[in-house]
């Protein structure tokens, strides 16, 4: 008797290669959309992630409320404090919450790549080091250029991630698709 995994197996993932290229389509749209007005496009981002933020703040508010015998429930509920303002930021001001979130995606890839170059120094005796040294030159050049080009990048920046996320995301659901079409 097979033991079933949960996982869907290939045949039966086979049969909906049209799902996969439809899905890939609509996503490669939404990302030309998106690179046709960068600003919207950030400002969408910057509102995707300040209602992330808001749910998250009643999650930590309700946890807060469910350990009330605990000593270290204020700091839940400040946590939740300050998840609830920081989504509630990204509606009042979203060109500052972009500001900061460009900011901190700035450092973010400096900081990756440096910890990626130092991996793929101490990796030279290994096969194929210099792929992680490359990836980890182009990460950290990212953040500087981005740090350099901060705060008026901003208004674009974040958007263009979205932009080419999703386009790359559609591409690759349609070959995938197309892929499986062929088997």
């Amino acid at each position: 008797m097979a033991v079933s995994s949960g996982i869907p197996r290939l045949s039966e993932v086979r049969g909906k290669w049209g799902w996969f290229v439809a899905l890939g389509v609509a996503l490669l749209a939404f990302g030309l959309l998106a690179a046709g007005n960068l600003l919207w496009a950030t400002v969408a981002t910057v509102y995707y992630v300040g209602i992330l933020m808001i749910i998250g703040g009643c999650v930590y508010l309700a946890h807060a409320f469910q350990v009330k015998g605990w000593k270290d429930t204020i700091y839940w509920v400040l946590s939740a404090l300050l998840y609830l303002a920081a989504g509630v930021l990204a509606f009042t001001n979203p060109v500052l919450t972009s500001k900061v979130l460009t900011l901190f995606m700035a450092c973010a890839l400096l900081v990756s790549g440096l910890f990626r170059i130092w991996v793929a120094m101490r990796s030279r005796d290994e096969s194929g080091w210099g792929w992680l040294l490359a990836g980890g030159i182009v990460t950290a050049l990212a953040g500087i250029v981005f740090l350099i080009g901060w705060p008026v990048n901003s208004l674009w920046l974040l958007g263009l991630f979205l932009a080419f996320d999703l386009a790359m995301q559609g591409w690759a659901l349609i070959f995938f698709g197309l892929a499986l079409r062929k088997v």
